[in-house]
């Protein structure tokens, strides 16, 4: 008899639900991983949860191990920690960018041996402290650099994080929301709202996803500064306001994505192993704001009850079904 695990899939607009999968034999070079957490990109998924993927972006914004197509019914997700039952690495805890499901079978090098430095709880954040790596690779920030992240949402607090090691920074996190300064203050940042965010910055890295965000970015920035954009805007348009001081200033905006790695000598694999790496700082904690269990992601995700940050899976203890 075949072996099967349970799976979430988005069925339609802002409904998902939990199916049984089967699971595949794995093979010499494969792996069978039992999940102990998975976590939730708030804006990446919520966006996928509502059919907001262009259809232009279905081939970009495919995670590695999805099944399904855009819109719907999806199985998407790529925030995975799980514990190796068969195959190599057998009883190491690994992270895997792969979706919302009980046991999954992938070839062994899809996964990343987590540090024994680092909680499998909190390294459910690899994948977006990965995406912080590539940011800052795209970015190149110096030492005494004047610096702003506008956006305090998952993303942007990853980059807060890692840029709050960096030596000499004047260094925001800018949020509309009061209740982000605590996660600043947690991760050792100071906090500003966008009207008393300090201006002059060599360098912006906007994740708000919104439009006033990207100008009050642009706004922050000294002559010759730099806003590298994060955000992920899906199917909505957005308008840049390329006018008054834009070109006065001679200012550049980059755009950042990690599907592809921003340093041509690094590769996936060390870029994922640097995150875990980095993720042996317990300040990331912060951004662990809900969990719940598997059983309960539907109703939840229905409901709309997500945290701002990363929302927790816990998929407690159990082995491989028959």
């Amino acid at each position: 008899m075949k072996r099967s695990a349970r799976a979430l899939w988005f069925t339609s607009s802002g409904k998902s639900g939990i199916r049984a999968v089967p699971l595949p034999e794995p093979g010499p070079d494969d792996v069978l991983v039992r999940t102990l957490y998975s976590g939730i990109s708030r804006g990446t998924e919520s966006l996928v949860l509502r059919g907001g993927v262009p259809e232009s972006q279905h081939e970009v914004m495919r995670a590695p191990f999805q099944e399904g197509e855009f819109p719907w019914p999806v199985k998407y997700g790529y925030l995975n920690v799980g514990v190796v039952e068969q195959g190599p690495l057998l009883g190491r805890t690994v992270f895997c960018l792969y979706p919302h499901q009980t046991h999954y079978v992938v070839p062994a090098d899809a996964v990343t041996p987590v540090p024994d430095a680092v909680p499998a709880a909190r390294a459910v954040l690899a994948g977006t402290v990965e995406t912080a790596v590539n940011a800052l690779w795209d970015a190149k920030p110096l030492i005494g650099d004047r610096i702003a992240v506008v956006g305090g949402g998952m993303v942007g607090c990853s980059v807060a994080a890692v840029l709050a090691r960096f030596p000499g920074v004047r260094l925001q996190l800018v949020d509309a929301d009061p209740g982000r300064a605590a996660v600043a203050d947690a991760l050792g940042v100071a906090f500003a709202s966008p009207e008393d965010a300090e201006g002059n910055c060599d360098l912006v890295v906007h994740a708000s996803a919104s439009e006033g965000g990207l100008a009050r970015s642009l706004a922050l920035l000294a002559p010759e500064g730099r806003v590298v954009e994060l955000s992920w805007y899906g199917d909505r348009p957005v308008s840049v306001p390329l006018g008054e001081f834009f070109h006065s200033r001679r200012l550049t905006v980059r755009g950042s994505q990690v599907g592809v790695v921003a340093r041509p000598d690094r590769t996936y694999a060390e870029r994922m192993a640097l995150a875990l790496d980095l993720l042996a700082d317990p300040a990331f904690d912060a951004l662990i704001t809900g969990e719940s269990r598997f059983d309960d992601l539907p109703s939840l995700l229905a409901g709309g009850e997500l945290p701002p940050l990363c929302h927790r899976v816990d998929y407690g203890s159990g082995h491989v079904p028959a």
